[in-house]
Formats: structure tokens, sequence, C-alpha cells
């Protein structure tokens, strides 16, 4: 029978059991799966029962390590896959992905809902909301929905006059309109919410007429 005899069977410093045949090493077995699956020093396996293992094993591995990631912070269930992608097959990171929603630790809407709260206290604009939402690999529509949950009617106009007053009043004072402009604008508002915001605190602010101060907004 074709296949591989296991010459030697090792515990690693991580508790996991590698196998070897002859000097090459195969891979290494996590605890459980050595357990319902012990492999002994002289077995042939064939290459099927090999891969068997080896899948079995990486699998369990991937869910211990999503595990640990949720632990440290949400993800996304894409945002998940493709970190567990960087260390397993899409077979185990896939599989791994899978438990995690059974088990409750991963859902998307709340995910979702969770970071435009983030971004919002952020006082990001909703068109940057949902770019860097996007970024996280989540669906158009579990977007919409927590954007539309989270930003309410004048959130932006009033995220718009707090980042002016916190970080850009100085800039305005001294008259670089232009680049508080492109700064806002790369926040993701648009050119009508920047310039109400513009002209609402040179109003306040004992700004004169535009013709009179130059502030040719675009």
């Amino acid at each position: 029978m074709d296949g591989l005899t296991i010459t030697r069977v090792s515990e690693t410093k991580k508790g996991r059991m590698a196998l070897f045949c002859g000097d090459e090493f195969l891979f290494s077995l996590d605890e459980e799966t050595y357990h319902f699956y012990p492999v002994a020093e002289g077995q042939t396996l064939s290459a099927a029962e090999l891969e068997k293992l080896r899948q079995l094993s990486d699998t369990r591995k991937a869910k211990e390590k999503a595990l640990f990631y949720l632990g440290m912070r949400e993800y996304g269930s894409t945002e998940l896959y493709e970190k567990l992608r960087q260390k397993f097959d899409e077979h185990s990171s896939a599989a791994a992905v899978a438990r995690m929603e059974e088990l409750g630790l991963l859902n998307d809407e709340a995910f979702a809902a969770h970071r435009a709260q983030a971004l919002k206290d952020r006082k990001k604009s909703r068109r940057e909301a949902a770019r860097l939402l996007a970024e996280k690999g989540l669906d158009r529509e579990v977007i919409q929905q927590a954007l539309d949950e989270v930003y309410r009617e004048g959130d932006e106009e009033e995220a718009l006059r707090t980042l002016i007053e916190r970080q850009y009043a100085r800039k305005l004072s001294q008259g670089k309109r232009d680049a508080v402009w492109a700064a806002l604008a790369r926040r993701g508002f648009s050119a009508r919410q920047i310039r109400a915001a513009l002209e609402d605190w040179q109003s306040q602010n004992g700004g004169q007429e535009e013709t009179d101060t130059g502030w040719d907004f675009p």
C-alpha cells in the first residue's frame, strides 16, 4: 500500500505532536486530534489519511486562533476570515468562522452597528463611515442598515461644527479656509455641508460679508 511510515512522534514545546517520516517533518497534530486519532511510530498512513489528519488539526487550531482574536476585539466575519487566512488554508479558516457564528460570537449586523457608532463618535461623516465599514468586508445592506440606525438627521452638521471649533477655528482665523475645506472634504463631508458649516462659523465669529472678506467658498 502506498503511503508514508511515521518514524517518530514527538511532543513540541506548545504541546502539539510532531510527526516525522525519516528525518522529514510532516506536520504537527493538536492534542485533541491526537487523542481521537492517535498515530504511532511505525504506522503507515496513506496520503489521504495524512491529509485528513492535517486538515482536522489545522481546523481545530484555526478555531482556537479565532477565539483568541475575538477575545481581543470584535470582528466582522469577512475580516476574521481574512485574518485567519494569514495562517491557515481556506477550508480551516472558513470552518473556524462558521463555528464562531454558530457560537454566537460573530454577528455582522451588531459589529457594523458598533463600528458605525464608534466612527460617528470620532466625527466621521456618514460617507466616510460607509467607506471604512466596507473595508471590513461587510455587505452593502449591512452597512446601510447600521448607518441608518446610528446616523440621525443633523448629526453630520453637528459633527462639522464640533470639528471646526475644536480643530480648525485657529486656521480659519488665520485665513486658511482652503486648507480647512480640504481637510473636511477628506473626512467625507459634502461641499454643501462644508459651505454651510463654514458660513455658520463665520457669522458666529464676527465675520463680514464674503465679498468683503474673500470667503469665496467653492
